[in-house]
């Protein structure tokens, strides 16, 4: 129940990130949705697919549908204060990542894949809903510009293992690696912290 409840909240953050950027692109209701789902389930499919867990999760559990679908609704009804909250796209996106590394993780151990394998899954997992609503939406995916996202994810995970080997319980080293995740990403936000560029030229 524990790490279903993690899943579930992952989802959701996905699902009002992608309502949010679908909004600032104005695109019709039909377009909303489908922009929260792939933001939603993109990772997650992506990771099923590579681990060889087919149907992958939201299709064996219409549970993700609906909390989906719940999630756009809230998100719509909510809009004008979703906007007022002028970083509430960057905070459910920054929650959602935190939440899916580890979610990801979980689903590489039960693969009983390495360590570094299961780091990979949840980069995967928390990385690739994003990409992918981005390119939809034509706009250079967060991943790949300057900004602290998949390394946030790859520190957390690796935290997550660290934190294993000490006398903690499994859910603790989950918990404290989610905010791990969240924490590197507020605090590259806030001081701008970000890998550094190889060009020696700002592009004109």
């Amino acid at each position: 129940m524990f790490y279903l409840t993690i899943d579930i909240l992952g989802t959701i953050a996905f699902a009002i990130s992608g309502v949010l950027v679908a909004m600032d692109k104005r695109l019709d209701l039909f377009g909303v949705f489908i922009i929260a789902f792939v933001t939603a389930v993109g990772g997650g499919t992506l990771r099923d697919m590579l681990i060889g867990n087919t149907p992958v999760a939201w299709m064996q559990d219409s549970v993700y549908t609906f909390t989906i679908l719940g999630s756009v609704i809230f998100a719509i009804l909510l809009q004008e204060r979703l906007r007022y909250l002028r970083k509430s796209l960057f905070l459910f996106d920054t929650i959602g990542i935190g939440l899916y590394t580890l979610v990801g993780i979980d689903k590489g151990l039960q693969a009983e894949l390495i360590p570094i394998m299961c780091i990979a899954l949840g980069t995967i997992t928390a990385c690739f809903g994003g990409v992918i609503r981005d390119i939809l939406c034509n706009e250079i995916p967060v991943i790949f510009r300057k900004e602290i996202y998949a390394t946030a994810c790859i520190l957390g995970g690796a935290s997550f293992f660290l934190l294993t080997r000490l006398p903690i319980i499994d859910e603790y080293a989950f918990t404290a690696s989610i905010i791990v995740v969240i924490g590197i990403r507020l605090l590259a936000v806030r001081y701008k912290i970000a890998l550094p560029n190889i060009y020696r030229k700002e592009p004109k």
